[in-house]
């Protein structure tokens, strides 16, 4: 039997792509993961649907003029129908990503090199796990794959692209990955995993004393003269989108610079997804003073950007962590993935994990030496993790008991 016929090409806006046809790659009903992803069930990424993406697009949140320009990567099988995609962007800078490669990119231009434009498959300012390699399941999906890899391969040639970068994808597609020629690397998030609580008491009896009086102490603190509201789908109002807005700006002015994401992108992608998000406000005194938007999967509850604009003790951990936990027992969700870096997260029931990233480089001599770092930095991950796990806030007699 013949080999199915595939054709690559390029959207240069996601408003190009049948939203239909991207999210039966994005999000198949029937996705079935790989068996080392099993721990880690994701039916529903909504990152990676085609409305999300959209609104960073139509928000000019991710643009060319921001360096994020649209060179979606579509597989057509012989009758024309999507069999695989990627969100892929030609980049000419490395912000809003949340895998550093900055020193890759000084160490080549001092070589005289050009390390930009390059090529990135990744969510625009999102340190969230997923598929990146979007192939719809079936008899074809094999092949369909192997068709998206050789044609982000070309894509990097004829853009002149230094590189090809895939960020936080799932362990599986990585470690693939290595087989095309891609150089794994690995990272720490640390993730809030439900072991089956009832509520968010049950998980506090899960923790040290110490730790769980710590807990109690902070959400008394934070709450005090504060009102919290968790708001989803209708509930949320242009008024809510405005005062969030205010907050991510203040914050982010003051920690990065430029925010990356416009007013309008919260109200496209309101509009598009309520049902999928959660925003946790604080009030005191009738005036909204913080907040947190968070995204829902299936299975996990995702923690993104958070703004206050009055300092109080421990509002952040309440509206970020705790009502995070809270809501994701409330619905049954597997786990909380809280965004990038954050070690105070550890005290809080939050546990490190590894995040993986592939890359490809052009230059063989660029890539050697990236190797022999990534080789280093990849045991250096690991003792780091194994020396988090030796710190977790929970019982020891539990701990016990789930090893014996």
């Amino acid at each position: 039997m013949s080999k199915p016929e595939f054709k690559f090409r390029v959207a240069r806006a996601l408003a190009q792509v049948d939203p239909a046809a991207w999210d039966a790659c994005a999000n198949p009903p029937d996705l079935a993961l790989a068996p080392v992803d099993a721990a880690r069930r994701e039916r529903f990424n909504p990152f990676l649907s085609h409305a999300f993406l959209n609104a960073l697009e139509t928000s000019r949140s991710a643009q060319a003029q921001a360096g994020w320009a649209p060179f979606h990567a579509l597989v057509e099988d012989g009758r024309g129908r999507l069999a695989a995609c990627a969100p892929c962007y030609l980049k000419s800078h490395s912000m809003g990503e949340y895998v550093f490669d900055y020193a890759w990119a000084d160490a080549y231009e001092r070589a005289g090199g050009r390390y930009y434009p390059k090529l990135q498959l990744s969510v625009p300012f999102t340190p969230a796990q997923g598929r990146r390699l979007l192939v719809a399941p079936g008899p074809q999906a094999h092949d369909a794959r192997a068709a998206l890899v050789a044609g982000l391969q070309e894509l990097r040639a004829q853009t002149g692209a230094s590189s090809i970068h895939v960020t936080f994808p799932l362990e599986s597609e990585a470690l693939a990955l290595e087989d095309d020629g891609f150089l794994s690397r690995t990272g720490k998030q640390f993730h809030f995993f439900n072991r089956g609580y009832r509520d968010f008491e049950a998980f506090l009896e899960s923790l040290a004393s110490r730790k769980r009086k710590m807990i109690r102490r902070e959400r008394r603190e934070a709450q005090d003269g504060v009102e919290i509201h968790r708001l989803v789908g209708e509930e949320i109002t242009q008024e809510h989108w405005d005062a969030f807005f205010r907050f991510y700006t203040d914050t982010g002015v003051r920690k990065w610079g430029n925010p990356y994401l416009t007013r309008d992108f919260f109200t496209h992608v309101g509009d598009a997804m309520a049902q999928r998000i959660l925003l946790v406000m604080a009030r005191r005194e009738g005036r909204w003073i913080a907040g947190a938007i968070n995204f829902i999967g299936d299975d996990a509850l995702y923690g993104r950007n958070w703004g206050a604009i009055e300092e109080r003790p421990f509002l952040h951990f309440e509206v970020c962590y705790y009502q995070a936990i809270d809501f994701a027992l409330e619905r049954g969700l597997q786990r909380v993935e809280a965004g990038a870096q954050g070690e105070h997260k550890l005290a809080r029931g939050y546990e490190p994990v590894t995040t993986w990233s592939a890359h490809a480089i052009a230059d063989p001599r660029l890539a050697s030496a990236v190797a022999d770092f990534l080789a280093h930095e990849r045991a250096a991950i690991a003792q780091a993790i194994d020396v988090y796990g030796a710190h977790t806030p929970f019982r020891r007699d539990l701990a016990r008991e789930e090893s014996e």
